[in-house]
């Protein structure tokens, strides 16, 4: 079965970095390469949202609010997926989550927390 864990997550204040890491297991680096990763958070009372996403080409996305401030980026070798997050704001609190889209399936992990407060 597929599993996605996700660290470096923490607490940081505001105007700080975070460099979120995502790595894929029991899945094929042909089929790791070939599939669309995603970041997205949910925040208590909040729906999910997508935060960016990166494809096999490596176009990416990034939701408006993050745009400029974060980047994402890939290692086919190492099946990571990473988010590097900077001039953080508080309104950037959420549990951050790692996807994986194949032709067929939807992988999701379990998230990992990010704080930014004073």
């Amino acid at each position: 079965q597929v599993q996605l864990v996700e660290s470096g997550g923490g607490l940081v204040q505001p105007g700080g970095s975070l460099r979120l890491s995502c790595a894929a297991s029991g899945t094929s680096g042909t089929i790791f390469s070939i599939s669309t990763m995603g970041w997205y958070r949910q925040a208590p009372g909040k729906q999910r949202e997508l935060v960016a996403k990166i494809t096999l080409t490596t176009s990416t996305n990034y939701a408006d609010s993050v745009k400029g401030r974060f980047t994402i980026s890939r290692d086919n070798a190492k099946r990571t997926v990473y988010l590097q997050m900077n001039s953080l704001k508080p309104e950037d609190t959420a549990v951050y989550i790692c996807n994986l889209l194949t032709v067929t399936t939807n992988y999701w992990g379990q998230g990992t927390q990010v704080t930014v407060s004073s």
